[in-house]
């Protein structure tokens, strides 16, 4: 184990003076690639987000991050969710779940859980850990929260939360001298407009029948 740990801290190379570590590479790479599936409604996308997450774990937890760390644990088991969701959760009558909409009464619900989630994070990170950026941490943890739930579920406004978390997350990564994930991010948001603008195509290609009958 130690030998492996030695193998993904190998530096690859260095930005503004700080070395950038396999660990961060083969992240900046699976990351890349599961959105990009995400984006596409592959579900190949979820076995390489869970293996994005242990990448992450490693990550940020070496930078003090704890609450982005703890989360990719959260992600892993929503990722095994949402690879059954994909593909039973559609229902008898479809091979698979659909494009949809959140609902007025789920948007209340997620708002609610968010902040008590934020505050609940933020608080608990400045009182047990030496984290320098207890709220930010907290926020894009919550973000990210919300999003993979709405991913799960095909839910388009998923990639709304996905964006904010993002905007957050650049500078964020860039503090912390993770300049490589900091740039996965800037990429990670344009993904995450294709993504948008793809889904809401399947979504009004499920309307046009509707459309056509009524």
């Amino acid at each position: 184990m130690n030998a492996l740990m030695d193998f993904l801290y190998l530096p690859l190379f260095t930005i503004a003076e700080v070395p950038t570590t396999l660990a961060e590479g083969l992240a900046f790479i699976t990351g890349a690639l599961c959105v990009w599936l995400v984006a596409r409604q592959h579900i190949a996308n979820w076995g390489i987000g869970i293996a994005n997450c242990l990448l992450f774990i490693l990550i940020f937890t070496d930078s003090g991050l704890y609450a982005d760390a703890g989360l990719q644990l959260v992600f892993i088991a929503l990722g095994v969710y949402g690879w059954r969701n994909w593909v039973k959760g559609g229902g008898p009558a479809v091979d698979a779940l659909p494009v949809s909409r959140t609902g007025r009464i789920e948007w209340i619900g997620l708002i609610g859980a968010g902040l008590v989630g934020l505050a609940a994070i933020a608080t608990l990170l400045g009182a047990a850990t030496d984290s320098t950026v207890p709220f930010w941490d907290a926020l894009t943890t919550v973000l990210s929260l919300l999003a993979t739930y709405g991913q799960c579920r095909k839910r388009v406004e998923s990639w709304y939360l996905w964006i904010a978390a993002d905007i957050v997350y650049v500078p964020l990564y860039a503090y912390k001298g993770l300049y490589l994930t900091s740039i996965l991010y800037i990429g990670f948001m344009a993904l995450c407009v294709i993504g948008l603008l793809n889904w809401k195509k399947d979504l009004a290609a499920q309307a046009e029948p509707v459309e056509a009958t009524a």
